[in-house]
């Protein structure tokens, strides 16, 4: 594309390029609701460790298990996705991404490399990577030997991975989030996205039909059921308690601490990752704005 700028000017690249700029905007708001979702992943693991503090009391008397049971019915609460639920959060002026930017649009795009705005009170995860998804076909004849193949691959890999971000990490509005979008099992390099994307979408259905949506991540679901099988202790303690009830649970709050760990050692490096795929897609559309700039240059008439 480099070497030829004028080639993003013919079909189909007129279309594919423009609805690739676009999807990049949409992801960018994805990888920001995202990281606002890893914060509140970080909120339920610090509930949970007021909870294990509580329960590694020795002795364990009615005060400790009612201190554990409040921060556990807190995190049970927090949990909890209900339908048509939005999370509190300010507006945020959409300035960003309109097809066919202008000079001072791009030029407006360094305010975009932090993720720093919140969200829209109604936006929506689910309907935005629905957005993605359209029109987002693989090219056909001629045109899969030419530079479409590549946009095509580019489009369907951010497609893929802002959908995993969001059925793994809470999100403004998930509910209606597609479980399925066409990726040609033919084509060699989406085979194992296809794998991936069935055993996610199977994982996404058996968490839709409970109560609490906060996410597929292994340690969030580890919370949810030790939460609530800790906060069923809770409910009928009685001191002083029994030695097997308390061997129980102790195990039990090992395993929580355990699981609270291992978030404090990933939830920093996940949200590094999810601000390198923001700057990434920042610094990709830079670069085919600056393409697009060439391609003005060159077809401007000479006065």
């Amino acid at each position: 594309m480099g070497r030829d700028p004028s080639q993003v000017s013919k079909p189909p690249l007129d279309r594919l390029v423009p609805e690739f700029l676009d999807r990049v905007v949409k992801a960018l708001d994805v990888c920001n609701a995202v990281s606002h979702g890893v914060e509140s992943v970080r909120h339920y693991q610090k509930l949970a460790e007021i909870a294990v503090s509580a329960f590694e009391q020795r002795p364990i008397g009615d005060g400790q298990v009612r201190r554990a049971k409040k921060a556990l019915n807190s995190l049970m609460l927090t949990l909890e996705e209900k339908e048509g639920s939005n999370h509190k959060s300010a507006e945020r002026a959409w300035s960003f991404g309109r097809r066919g930017a202008t000079n001072k649009d791009r030029a407006a795009a360094g305010q975009f490399r932090s993720l720093s705005w919140n969200m829209a009170k109604g936006w929506s995860a689910a309907k935005q990577i629905q957005a993605m998804s359209a029109n987002l076909v693989a090219p056909r004849g001629a045109e899969s030997s030419g530079l479409a193949s590549p946009v095509y691959i580019m489009s369907t890999v951010t497609l893929f991975v802002m959908w995993a971000l969001v059925a793994a990490i809470p999100c403004q509005e998930r509910n209606g989030l597609s479980t399925h979008f066409p990726v040609p099992r033919q084509l060699g390099w989406a085979q194992s996205m296809v794998a991936l994307q069935e055993k996610i979408a199977e994982e996404w259905k058996k968490k839709k039909e409970k109560t609490r949506l906060a996410g597929l991540l292994e340690e969030t679901q580890k919370l949810e059921r030790l939460g609530q099988s800790l906060i069923e202790f809770a409910d009928s303690f009685h001191f002083p308690a029994e030695a097997a009830r308390l061997d129980e649970m102790a195990s039990q709050v090992a395993e929580l601490a355990d699981t609270c760990k291992k978030m404090e050692e990933g939830l920093v490096p996940l949200q590094q990752q999810i601000r390198e795929v923001f700057h990434r897609l920042v610094r990709s559309r830079t670069e085919v704005l600056n393409v697009l700039d060439q391609v003005g240059k060159v077809s401007a008439p000479t006065m």
